[in-house]
């Protein structure tokens, strides 16, 4: 699984912190293969056409939020309804995706990666605004406020995550209580802050067609 998780990373040339705390370390196999897997994969030097180039963009940004292809597109359809009429799709699209509940809940620094916050919420082990939720693309919206559920607090992985955010530094737009393992949602994220390395403009042109 893990070799599989980084193969997707080299492919796209990028960092997608699939494995958590394994992508920040020496052990990251995009630090010790910065090339495409394949046996030839290090001698390549191939010119990538304009769609090569759109779909990439589009890979990249759907798999750093850990969506399916059709709740992407969904998200990128919506986006491009609403942004087409205000002129700051790629704004939109970043709180659309910044606004899931697994996201969140990665961004409170709650799992270790976007995949962990997902299977943690399928499992119900979270609140929003005192009500249980187990859906991961909940939408999220500003002053919401999420928490580990008193009866998850207790578990292993939870008493282990209270020591690792101890030093973690939440995004400017979250606020989080890490005695109490609760955080607030203060603004839902601009395109710059979210600080994404894709270029959305590539991946609107890319469903556009």
């Amino acid at each position: 699984m893990i070799k599989e998780k980084c193969k997707i990373c080299r492919r796209l040339g990028v960092k997608l912190f699939l494995k958590g705390e394994r992508c920040y370390g020496q052990k990251c196999e995009i630090v010790k293969r910065n090339y495409p897997p394949g046996i030839r994969s290090k001698k390549r030097n191939r010119k990538i056409s304009g769609y090569g180039r759109e779909l990439a963009e589009k890979q990249k940004l759907r798999r750093w939020y850990n969506i399916s292809e059709r709740q992407f597109k969904k998200y990128v359809k919506e986006t491009l309804a609403k942004g087409s009429r205000s002129g700051n799709a790629g704004d939109l699209l970043m709180k659309k995706l910044e606004s899931r509940l697994d996201n969140t809940v990665y961004r409170f620094g709650f799992a270790s990666s976007r995949f962990e916050a997902r299977q943690l919420v399928n499992h119900g082990h979270f609140m929003v605004n005192k009500r249980k939720v187990d859906i991961p693309s909940y939408e999220i919206k500003k002053n919401d406020e999420i928490e580990i559920r008193a009866e998850s607090r207790k578990k292993k992985k939870f008493e282990e995550i209270k020591t690792l955010i101890k030093n973690y530094k939440v995004p400017q737009w979250l606020s989080l209580d890490k005695e109490k393992m609760k955080g607030k949602v203060l603004d839902l994220p601009s395109e710059e802050d979210a600080n994404v390395p894709v270029e959305t403009s590539v991946i609107f042109e890319f469903y556009s067609k």
